[in-house]
């Protein structure tokens, strides 16, 4: 089981959804951000060490995976100025950089949250958005080709469009591209990310992933995983801070 765990997009939504979950395993938690501004907050949600770091930089990722047993990847970009400076964006280049450093450091589990849209699962994005991030979702499709070519251990979790609700715990888990579609909280992606670190049935596996009471049109292509969630820690009356580490 791994014990060193790295978030990458630490400081996004789902990112910060991961620091809360994880504060409450035995995981020590790495967390790489590109804001030297969010340091503090991102130690606050649970991270025991944060780093600064672009991964379109291939030597910040290789900095990022050193010593971690696993990445739980859920970096993203938003829409604006990149869409016509044609500039690389973190979710194809730097989640390849990433790929590559995980391999070159023997990372034995990588998941990724890609989306809804992207591969096999085109149809299930809104025509609308499909063309609003079709350049982002082709770069999460090249990413996730890499990272099924790369020989790691993976899982990909496509969600559909996110939310900040609290967590239902009732979701839909299709395998196959054209299976669910709707919206799904972060949390709720959070923990199934989590989860997959420790599930051996969802070992390089690519799941679309909805919320059941937010699903919308037909669903096929359900599968049913037993997912292996972390057990939390004893809560400590008088718990141990560790120092934050900027590199």
């Amino acid at each position: 089981m791994a014990t060193t765990v790295l978030v990458a997009g630490a400081s996004g939504g789902t990112g910060r959804r991961l620091l809360e979950q994880l504060e409450t395993t035995d995981y020590t938690v790495r967390a790489l951000t590109r804001s030297c501004r969010k340091v503090g907050t991102l130690s606050d949600l649970g991270a025991d060490e944060v780093m600064v770091g672009d991964l379109l930089d291939p030597a910040d990722a290789a900095k990022a995976v050193r010593g971690c047993d696993a990445v739980l990847c859920a970096v993203g970009t938003t829409p604006g100025l990149a869409d016509f400076l044609g500039e690389d964006v973190v979710d194809g280049a730097g989640v390849v950089n990433l790929v590559n450093a995980a391999v070159a450091a023997d990372v034995e589990t990588f998941v990724m949250e890609s989306a809804l849209g992207v591969g096999d699962s085109r149809d299930q994005a809104p025509l609308g958005l499909r063309l609003v991030l079709w350049r982002y979702l082709t770069a999460k499709n090249h990413a996730e080709a890499w990272l099924r070519s790369s020989g790691l251990t993976y899982t990909i979790f496509r969600p559909g469009r996110l939310t900040d609700d609290p967590a239902s715990g009732d979701i839909l888990v299709g395998e196959g591209g054209a299976t669910v579609r709707g919206a799904i909280a972060r949390d709720d992606v959070a923990r199934l990310m989590i989860a997959a670190l420790s599930t051996p049935e969802a070992a390089n596996r690519t799941f679309e992933v909805a919320d059941h009471g937010h699903a919308r049109g037909p669903t096929r292509g359900l599968v049913d995983v037993d997912w292996q969630f972390p057990p939390e820690r004893p809560q400590s009356d008088d718990p141990i801070r560790i120092d934050v580490t900027e590199e």
